[in-house]
């Protein structure tokens, strides 16, 4: 099997500020994504405190993480979700929907009492399958 680091400019890249985890690693046909903020390329929060506004983001990046390895969102089997404020759940799934539309993946939502930036509401990490032929050679 083929492990290979998936790196994109188009989301903040972790070991830039400091840590020692990767974006997203391909192992064979599965991509893991780490845990995402709601962050630009620059680590700055986007969405202020509107839930929905940081959701749309995290999906994003994601979804442009996943495109560094030639996937995309409907390629996700599971999603999880931590969230620190349970009462957000309602603008979370609303948002889910909307990008997900009829795709849905196994999911996990827990409420943590917090996250690595104290103004983010959430923190998302994804697993993809991707089918055989587009397959890292």
């Amino acid at each position: 099997m083929t492990v290979r680091e998936i790196v994109t400019e188009k989301v903040a890249y972790p070991p830039t500020f400091g840590s020692p985890t990767a974006l997203a690693i391909q192992a064979g046909d599965h991509i893991f994504v780490s845990g995402m903020m709601p962050w630009d390329t620059e680590r700055r929060l986007v969405g202020g405190s509107d839930v929905k506004a940081q959701t749309r983001q995290v999906l994003k990046n994601i979804e442009l993480t996943l495109k560094g390895a030639d996937a995309d969102l409907r390629d996700i089997v599971k999603i999880n979700f931590f969230i620190t404020d349970m009462r957000d759940k309602s603008a979370i799934w609303e948002v889910r929907k909307e990008i997900f539309g009829d795709h849905r993946p196994a999911s996990t939502l827990v409420q943590v009492s917090q996250l690595v930036d104290p103004l983010a509401r959430l923190e998302v990490e994804a697993v993809a399958y991707i089918k055989r032929s587009r397959k890292l050679r």
